[in-house]
């Protein structure tokens, strides 16, 4: 699997969050109107940004369990949510935060979701979700993925999976090149197999809907400009990187591509958001 550092996800949560679709926010925040409490698992939960991101649209009772193979990241996540929240404490291994009118009790659970994902998402959820996780994963994890959701007769919600749009300014004669060079190496092997990339969304909604679910789709592309130059610097970068790697665009033109300042990106995301058929 691969891993991403604490500062990268600290770096990309601001843009992560006001990137979100708002139209589904508020499709999810009316599905669990009334439950208490709700019982989350936030697979690839980084350092806790999607349960900053979603606590405020749930009840005043959740329980997360925030899963991801690296303790480090773990840990990190304990750390900013304790600094997140009004008041907090540590309780038989458990994280009770407080924040506003809301009580959230978290659990740390470190597991490799690509071999072990019955164990990640445990017995009994409400919502199952995740934050940039997708992209990264085979299409036939995401088939096996949506029938353990579905299984446990639970919601899904993702947020920001890479769509394949992406968009620099000023522009490059190389752009398009280096954009389907990007794409094959998005499509390369992260742990799960070869990388569903930027069909992620699709197959996502093809898998949850063959199982009954009611599917919605919705925009959440980063529109980075003025404010965000350190992202774009460092998006640019890796994005450069990844295409070197590749092989299939040439060292000059990369070189060139490299060195041409950005002052604006557009990345493209989609959010989804899965409710089970009624019971």
């Amino acid at each position: 699997m691969t891993g991403f550092s604490a500062a990268w996800l600290d770096r990309r949560e601001p843009a992560d969050h006001r990137s979100r679709n708002r139209k589904l926010e508020h499709a999810l925040a009316r599905h669990f109107d009334g439950w208490r409490p709700v019982t989350v698992v936030d697979l690839g939960c980084g350092t806790g940004s999607n349960l900053r991101a979603s606590a405020p649209l749930l009840g005043p009772e959740q329980q997360w369990t925030l899963v991801d193979y690296d303790r480090a990241l773990l840990e990190a996540a304990g750390e900013r949510l304790a600094a997140w929240a009004d008041g907090s404490d540590w309780k038989d291994g458990r994280l009770v935060l407080f924040k506003g009118a809301k009580r959230i009790i978290v659990e740390f659970r470190t597991a490799d979701i690509a071999r072990d994902l019955e164990s990640a998402l445990g017995p009994g959820v409400n919502l199952v979700t995740s934050s940039a996780l997708f992209d990264l994963v085979a299409a036939d994890f995401i088939a096996r993925f949506a029938s353990a959701v579905a299984a446990r007769k639970a919601a899904f919600d993702t947020v920001v999976a890479d769509d394949g749009d992406q968009r620099w300014s000023p522009e490059h004669e190389a752009d398009p090149q280096m954009v389907d060079a990007f794409h094959v190496h998005q499509m390369r092997d992260k742990g799960f197999g070869p990388a569903a990339g930027p069909e992620a969304p699709d197959a996502l909604a093809e898998a949850f809907s063959g199982l009954g679910y009611a599917v919605s789709e919705g925009d959440s592309a980063w529109r980075l400009g003025a404010g965000d130059e350190a992202l774009i610097g460092e998006l640019a970068t890796g994005f450069a990187d990844a295409v070197a790697e590749t092989g299939i665009v040439d060292a000059p033109t990369v070189a060139s591509w490299r060195a041409l300042a950005r002052t604006e990106a557009t990345v493209g995301h989609a959010d989804t958001l899965a409710l089970p058929p009624a019971q």
